[in-house]
Protein backbone atom coordinates (compact mmCIF):
# COMPACT_ATOMS: atom_id res chain seq x y z
CA UNK A 1 0.00 0.00 0.00
CA UNK A 2 1.27 3.48 -0.90
CA UNK A 3 0.62 6.42 1.41
CA UNK A 4 2.06 9.80 2.25
CA UNK A 5 4.28 10.11 5.30
CA UNK A 6 3.03 11.77 8.46
CA UNK A 7 4.47 12.67 11.83
CA UNK A 8 4.22 9.04 12.99
CA UNK A 9 6.29 7.74 10.06
CA UNK A 10 8.92 10.51 9.84
CA UNK A 11 11.35 8.48 11.95
CA UNK A 12 10.75 5.48 9.68
CA UNK A 13 11.86 7.57 6.70
CA UNK A 14 14.95 8.72 8.62
CA UNK A 15 15.82 5.12 9.56
CA UNK A 16 15.28 3.91 6.00
CA UNK A 17 17.53 6.67 4.62
CA UNK A 18 20.21 5.79 7.19
CA UNK A 19 20.00 2.08 6.40
CA UNK A 20 20.22 2.57 2.63
CA UNK A 21 22.58 5.54 2.22
CA UNK A 22 24.64 5.53 5.46
CA UNK A 23 24.86 9.32 5.56
CA UNK A 24 26.16 10.99 8.76
CA UNK A 25 23.60 12.30 11.21
CA UNK A 26 24.72 15.94 10.94
CA UNK A 27 24.12 15.92 7.18
CA UNK A 28 20.76 14.17 7.62
CA UNK A 29 19.70 16.70 10.24
CA UNK A 30 20.25 19.53 7.74
CA UNK A 31 18.45 17.67 4.97
CA UNK A 32 15.44 16.68 7.07
CA UNK A 33 15.14 20.14 8.60
CA UNK A 34 15.29 22.05 5.33
CA UNK A 35 13.99 19.69 2.62
CA UNK A 36 11.94 16.87 4.14
CA UNK A 37 8.15 17.34 4.10
CA UNK A 38 5.54 14.72 4.97
CA UNK A 39 3.32 15.83 2.10
CA UNK A 40 6.15 15.29 -0.40
CA UNK A 41 7.16 11.84 0.87
CA UNK A 42 5.64 8.64 -0.48
CA UNK A 43 5.92 5.39 1.48
CA UNK A 44 5.28 1.81 0.52
CA UNK A 45 3.87 0.07 3.58
CA UNK A 46 3.92 -3.72 3.74
CA UNK A 47 2.28 -5.58 6.63
CA UNK A 48 2.19 -2.40 8.71
CA UNK A 49 5.81 -1.39 8.17
CA UNK A 50 7.33 1.21 5.82
CA UNK A 51 9.72 -0.67 3.53
CA UNK A 52 10.33 1.78 0.67
CA UNK A 53 10.11 5.52 0.13
CA UNK A 54 10.89 8.47 -2.10
CA UNK A 55 10.73 12.23 -1.71
CA UNK A 56 9.44 14.73 -4.27
CA UNK A 57 11.34 17.98 -3.74
CA UNK A 58 9.99 21.06 -5.49
CA UNK A 59 12.25 23.44 -7.39
CA UNK A 60 11.93 25.99 -10.18
CA UNK A 61 13.65 25.39 -13.50
CA UNK A 62 14.35 27.82 -16.31
CA UNK A 63 12.92 26.37 -19.51
CA UNK A 64 12.66 28.24 -22.79
CA UNK A 65 12.92 31.65 -21.18
CA UNK A 66 10.46 31.05 -18.34
CA UNK A 67 10.48 29.33 -14.96
CA UNK A 68 8.48 26.14 -14.52
CA UNK A 69 7.94 23.97 -11.45
CA UNK A 70 9.82 20.69 -11.39
CA UNK A 71 9.95 17.78 -8.98
CA UNK A 72 13.38 16.48 -8.01
CA UNK A 73 13.30 12.89 -6.80
CA UNK A 74 15.45 12.24 -3.72
CA UNK A 75 15.89 9.47 -1.21
CA UNK A 76 14.50 6.74 -3.47
CA UNK A 77 15.19 3.61 -1.45
CA UNK A 78 13.95 0.20 -0.35
CA UNK A 79 15.08 -1.66 2.75
CA UNK A 80 17.44 -4.50 1.78
CA UNK A 81 15.09 -7.25 2.94
CA UNK A 82 12.23 -5.88 0.81
CA UNK A 83 14.03 -5.41 -2.50
CA UNK A 84 13.17 -6.95 -5.89
CA UNK A 85 9.44 -6.89 -5.18
CA UNK A 86 8.52 -3.94 -7.41
CA UNK A 87 7.98 -1.43 -4.62
CA UNK A 88 10.21 1.21 -6.20
CA UNK A 89 8.38 0.86 -9.50
CA UNK A 90 5.03 1.42 -7.80
CA UNK A 91 6.35 4.47 -5.95
CA UNK A 92 7.77 5.99 -9.14
CA UNK A 93 4.49 5.50 -11.01
CA UNK A 94 2.61 7.11 -8.13
CA UNK A 95 5.05 10.03 -8.13
CA UNK A 96 4.26 10.61 -11.82
CA UNK A 97 0.56 10.79 -10.95
CA UNK A 98 1.29 13.24 -8.14
CA UNK A 99 3.34 15.42 -10.49
CA UNK A 100 0.38 15.63 -12.86
CA UNK A 101 -1.96 16.52 -9.99
CA UNK A 102 0.43 19.30 -8.94
CA UNK A 103 0.71 20.65 -12.49
CA UNK A 104 4.42 19.82 -12.67
CA UNK A 105 5.49 19.05 -16.26
CA UNK A 106 9.04 17.77 -15.66
CA UNK A 107 10.82 15.55 -13.14
CA UNK A 108 14.54 15.45 -12.40
CA UNK A 109 16.96 13.26 -10.46
CA UNK A 110 20.66 12.65 -9.89
CA UNK A 111 21.69 8.99 -10.21
CA UNK A 112 24.21 8.20 -7.49
CA UNK A 113 25.64 5.20 -9.34
CA UNK A 114 26.27 4.70 -13.09
CA UNK A 115 23.97 1.64 -13.25
CA UNK A 116 21.05 3.81 -12.17
CA UNK A 117 21.10 5.56 -15.56
CA UNK A 118 19.82 2.34 -17.09
CA UNK A 119 17.47 1.61 -14.18
CA UNK A 120 15.68 4.96 -14.40
CA UNK A 121 15.76 4.73 -18.19
CA UNK A 122 13.11 2.03 -17.84
CA UNK A 123 10.76 4.69 -16.49
CA UNK A 124 11.26 7.28 -19.22
CA UNK A 125 14.15 9.21 -17.67
CA UNK A 126 17.10 10.17 -19.84
CA UNK A 127 20.43 11.82 -19.10
CA UNK A 128 20.09 15.53 -19.76
CA UNK A 129 22.80 16.98 -17.49
CA UNK A 130 26.53 16.35 -17.82
CA UNK A 131 28.98 16.27 -14.91
CA UNK A 132 30.97 19.46 -14.64
CA UNK A 133 34.67 19.82 -15.34
CA UNK A 134 35.13 23.26 -13.78
CA UNK A 135 34.51 24.24 -10.14
CA UNK A 136 31.29 26.07 -9.36
CA UNK A 137 31.31 29.44 -7.55
CA UNK A 138 32.57 29.05 -4.01
CA UNK A 139 29.86 29.16 -1.36
CA UNK A 140 32.62 30.00 1.13
CA UNK A 141 33.55 33.12 -0.83
CA UNK A 142 29.93 34.17 -1.28
CA UNK A 143 29.03 33.85 2.39
CA UNK A 144 32.31 35.19 3.80
CA UNK A 145 31.96 38.36 1.72
CA UNK A 146 28.75 39.19 3.60
CA UNK A 147 28.93 37.01 6.76
CA UNK A 148 26.03 38.78 8.51
CA UNK A 149 23.79 39.06 5.49
CA UNK A 150 22.93 35.70 3.92
CA UNK A 151 20.19 37.34 1.86
CA UNK A 152 22.74 39.49 -0.01
CA UNK A 153 24.94 36.43 -0.60
CA UNK A 154 21.91 34.59 -1.99
CA UNK A 155 21.07 37.44 -4.37
CA UNK A 156 24.64 37.37 -5.68
CA UNK A 157 24.39 33.59 -6.13
CA UNK A 158 20.97 33.77 -7.77
CA UNK A 159 22.10 36.40 -10.24
CA UNK A 160 24.73 33.98 -11.50
CA UNK A 161 22.10 31.48 -12.65
CA UNK A 162 18.69 33.14 -12.90
CA UNK A 163 19.01 34.00 -16.59
CA UNK A 164 20.65 30.73 -17.62
CA UNK A 165 18.26 28.50 -19.55
CA UNK A 166 17.77 24.83 -18.65
CA UNK A 167 19.05 25.36 -15.10
CA UNK A 168 17.73 24.33 -11.69
CA UNK A 169 17.04 27.48 -9.67
CA UNK A 170 17.32 27.86 -5.91
CA UNK A 171 15.25 29.72 -3.35
CA UNK A 172 16.70 31.51 -0.35
CA UNK A 173 15.80 28.50 1.84
CA UNK A 174 17.62 26.22 -0.62
CA UNK A 175 20.67 28.49 -0.44
CA UNK A 176 20.66 28.44 3.35
CA UNK A 177 20.55 24.63 3.35
CA UNK A 178 23.35 24.50 0.75
CA UNK A 179 25.65 26.71 2.81
CA UNK A 180 24.96 24.78 6.02
CA UNK A 181 25.73 21.50 4.26
CA UNK A 182 28.89 22.88 2.66
CA UNK A 183 30.11 24.23 6.02
CA UNK A 184 29.93 20.71 7.48
CA UNK A 185 32.70 19.65 5.12
CA UNK A 186 34.74 22.88 5.11
CA UNK A 187 33.25 24.10 1.84
CA UNK A 188 34.53 21.50 -0.62
CA UNK A 189 34.81 22.37 -4.31
CA UNK A 190 31.58 21.58 -6.18
CA UNK A 191 30.89 20.82 -9.83
CA UNK A 192 27.79 20.32 -11.95
CA UNK A 193 26.16 16.93 -11.46
CA UNK A 194 25.15 14.16 -13.83
CA UNK A 195 21.35 14.37 -13.98
CA UNK A 196 18.31 12.88 -15.66
CA UNK A 197 14.94 14.30 -16.69
CA UNK A 198 11.52 12.80 -17.38
CA UNK A 199 8.74 14.55 -19.30
CA UNK A 200 5.48 14.40 -17.35
CA UNK A 201 3.37 16.72 -19.51
CA UNK A 202 4.56 16.66 -23.13
CA UNK A 203 1.86 19.01 -24.39
CA UNK A 204 2.72 21.73 -21.88
CA UNK A 205 6.44 21.58 -22.56
CA UNK A 206 5.92 21.58 -26.33
CA UNK A 207 3.64 24.59 -25.92
CA UNK A 208 6.30 26.48 -23.98
CA UNK A 209 8.90 25.50 -26.57
CA UNK A 210 6.65 26.73 -29.40
CA UNK A 211 6.02 30.04 -27.63
CA UNK A 212 9.74 30.65 -27.24
CA UNK A 213 10.88 29.50 -30.67
CA UNK A 214 8.26 31.18 -32.86
CA UNK A 215 9.99 30.07 -36.04
CA UNK A 216 9.79 26.37 -35.12
CA UNK A 217 7.57 24.26 -37.36
CA UNK A 218 7.33 20.46 -37.10
CA UNK A 219 5.09 17.55 -36.17
CA UNK A 220 5.97 14.89 -33.65
CA UNK A 221 4.33 11.65 -32.50
CA UNK A 222 5.12 10.92 -28.85
CA UNK A 223 5.11 7.43 -27.34
CA UNK A 224 4.90 7.00 -23.56
CA UNK A 225 4.09 3.52 -22.19
CA UNK A 226 3.62 4.78 -18.62
CA UNK A 227 1.69 8.06 -18.95
CA UNK A 228 -1.05 7.67 -21.50
CA UNK A 229 -1.79 11.39 -21.60
CA UNK A 230 1.52 11.99 -23.33
CA UNK A 231 0.72 9.68 -26.24
CA UNK A 232 -0.37 11.35 -29.44
CA UNK A 233 0.67 13.64 -32.24
CA UNK A 234 1.54 17.31 -31.81
CA UNK A 235 2.11 19.98 -34.41
CA UNK A 236 4.29 22.94 -33.46
CA UNK A 237 3.86 25.99 -35.69
CA UNK A 238 3.17 29.70 -35.36
CA UNK A 239 4.12 29.79 -31.69
CA UNK A 240 1.61 27.09 -30.69
CA UNK A 241 1.58 23.35 -30.07
CA UNK A 242 -1.64 21.66 -31.22
CA UNK A 243 -2.56 18.10 -30.36
CA UNK A 244 -3.80 16.05 -33.33
CA UNK A 245 -3.36 19.01 -35.66
CA UNK A 246 -2.58 18.89 -39.36
CA UNK A 247 0.85 17.39 -39.89
CA UNK A 248 3.62 19.62 -41.21
CA UNK A 249 7.07 18.70 -42.40
CA UNK A 250 9.42 17.66 -40.92
CA UNK A 251 7.55 15.01 -38.96
CA UNK A 252 9.12 12.43 -36.67
CA UNK A 253 8.33 10.02 -33.84
CA UNK A 254 10.00 9.94 -30.44
CA UNK A 255 9.82 7.94 -27.24
CA UNK A 256 9.22 9.88 -24.06
CA UNK A 257 12.81 9.19 -23.00
CA UNK A 258 14.08 10.87 -26.17
CA UNK A 259 11.86 13.93 -25.81
CA UNK A 260 13.49 15.41 -22.71
CA UNK A 261 17.00 15.65 -24.25
CA UNK A 262 15.52 17.28 -27.34
CA UNK A 263 13.49 19.87 -25.45
CA UNK A 264 16.35 20.66 -23.05
CA UNK A 265 18.82 20.97 -25.94
CA UNK A 266 21.07 18.23 -24.58
CA UNK A 267 23.76 17.51 -27.21
CA UNK A 268 21.26 18.23 -29.96
CA UNK A 269 23.94 19.44 -32.37
CA UNK A 270 24.88 15.80 -32.84
CA UNK A 271 21.34 14.66 -33.61
CA UNK A 272 20.49 13.41 -37.11
CA UNK A 273 18.56 15.21 -39.82
CA UNK A 274 16.35 18.14 -38.92
CA UNK A 275 16.44 17.53 -35.15
CA UNK A 276 19.69 19.45 -34.74
CA UNK A 277 18.15 22.51 -36.36
CA UNK A 278 14.74 22.27 -34.66
CA UNK A 279 16.12 21.96 -31.12
CA UNK A 280 18.89 24.48 -30.32
CA UNK A 281 21.76 23.06 -28.29
CA UNK A 282 21.88 24.20 -24.66
CA UNK A 283 23.98 23.43 -21.61
CA UNK A 284 21.56 22.15 -18.96
CA UNK A 285 22.90 22.56 -15.42
CA UNK A 286 22.23 20.60 -12.24
CA UNK A 287 24.14 21.77 -9.19
CA UNK A 288 24.14 22.20 -5.40
CA UNK A 289 21.46 19.53 -4.79
CA UNK A 290 22.63 18.62 -1.24
CA UNK A 291 24.54 15.75 -2.79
Amino acid sequence: MIQFADDTTRQDVWNMWKSCFHDPDDYMEIYFRHKYRNENTLLYVHEGSAVASLQMLHYDFTFCGTEIPVIYLAGVCTLPAARRRGYTRQLLLRSFEEALKRDVPLMLLVPQEPWLLQFYGQYGFAQTFDPGTEPLPSLRDLTYTTPRDLQTAFLTFSNLYRRQDMTVQKSFDDFRAMTEEAALYDFPSKKNLTGMARVIDAERLLTLFAGHYLQASFSVVVHDPLLQGNNGSFTVAGGKAVRDGTFVSPAFSTGIDELAPLLLGYHTSGKPGPLRTIFPEKKPQMHFMLE
